[in-house]
């Protein structure tokens, strides 16, 4: 866990133990498959639910199923997108698709999906819990579709790359934390303003996502560097520098190419590099942090809020 999440451990340690409960099962593949996704991970959105929720008459029995359904949905998403893209690692450990392979992890994915229905059907007196994370749910799967359906497509736009990461990314984040408040009696002064602080630190958090594949320590992201070129997924500082390249040309047949050796990535990145994608794309990032912080200022002080602000700066300096 985050040291920013100091306030919340011991609610977070609990949501932690029922998280593990719920994936409890006696079939031994489930369990192994299980088990690997309890291993790391920033648990981000039961913090964004359990920190909402502390501007409503909290109460973590009411939003701790609520705070475990947002991880499932998030872990499914992430068995997902490996057997998309092919990955063997996250977080430096074995992916359940380089285990299993893909057809048991696709399965894996939707019971682990599945689960977590069982725990938003709890709320079926609180309408506006089931309809806002449907509707996170059904934009990430329209997110990965088009990211598929673009994959080496070079001629896509900024626009397109917002709609992209909005859908993947921060609707699920915006969600978390509004319904958090959402489950403990907020009324709309503070959940819409919650929600759209989510939705500006989740576009960050992708940004910023973006900008670690082409600069980080493999050590510290879990992955190979360069693994967004190597699956043709056009992010926001490759964009910035199919503009403003000195060797655009070289660029862009670099991008298309769907097989890439070692070298081929690394000149890519160079070039992504030298024409000043990343400082662009982090004063993109920055702005959208600003913006969330703008949010804040409609709630009321309460410890909760100083860390959404910490959690708002996290992502602006974060190494992983």
């Amino acid at each position: 866990m985050l040291d920013i999440f100091n306030g919340i451990r011991d609610d977070l340690l609990i949501v932690e133990e029922e998280l593990k409960q719920i994936l409890e099962t006696k079939n031994p593949l489930l369990e192994t498959s299980t088990s690997l996704l309890n291993a790391g991970g920033k648990r981000l959105r039961p913090a964004l639910s359990i920190l909402g929720a502390k501007f409503g008459n909290y109460d973590l029995e009411e939003i701790k199923p609520l705070a475990v359904a947002l991880e499932l949905v998030h872990m499914a998403s992430l068995i997902h997108d490996d057997v998309v893209d092919d990955s063997m690692t996250r977080r430096g450990a074995p992916t359940v698709k380089a285990i299993w392979g893909n057809g048991i992890s696709a399965n894996i994915g939707m019971y682990i999906f599945a689960k977590s229905l069982t725990l938003i059907a709890k709320y079926e007196d609180n309408p506006l819990i089931s309809k806002v994370s449907a509707h996170a749910s059904i934009k990430m799967c329209e997110g990965e579709i088009q990211q598929i359906s673009t994959s080496f497509d070079s001629g896509q736009g900024v626009k397109d790359y917002f709609i992209r990461v909005k859908r993947k990314t921060a609707l699920l984040i915006s969600a978390s934390v509004q319904l958090g408040a959402v489950a403990c009696g907020a009324g709309r002064n503070i959940h819409l303003p919650l929600r759209r602080y989510g939705n500006c630190i989740g576009m960050a958090f992708q940004i910023t996502d973006d900008i670690l594949d082409l600069e980080a320590d493999q050590k510290d992201i879990g992955k190979p560097v360069g693994s967004d070129l190597r699956q043709g997924i056009i992010t926001l500082p490759l964009i910035y520098a199919f503009g403003k390249s000195g060797q655009r040309d070289r660029l862009l047949e670099l991008a298309r190419q769907v097989e890439k050796d070692e070298g081929e990535v690394q000149e890519a990145i160079e070039l992504i590099r030298d024409c000043g994608a990343i400082d662009y794309s982090f004063k993109v990032a920055r702005k959208y942090i600003e913006k969330s912080k703008r949010e804040l200022t409609f709630l009321p002080d309460l410890p909760a809020k100083k860390t959404l602000y910490d959690i708002a700066d996290f992502i602006d300096v974060r190494k992983y």
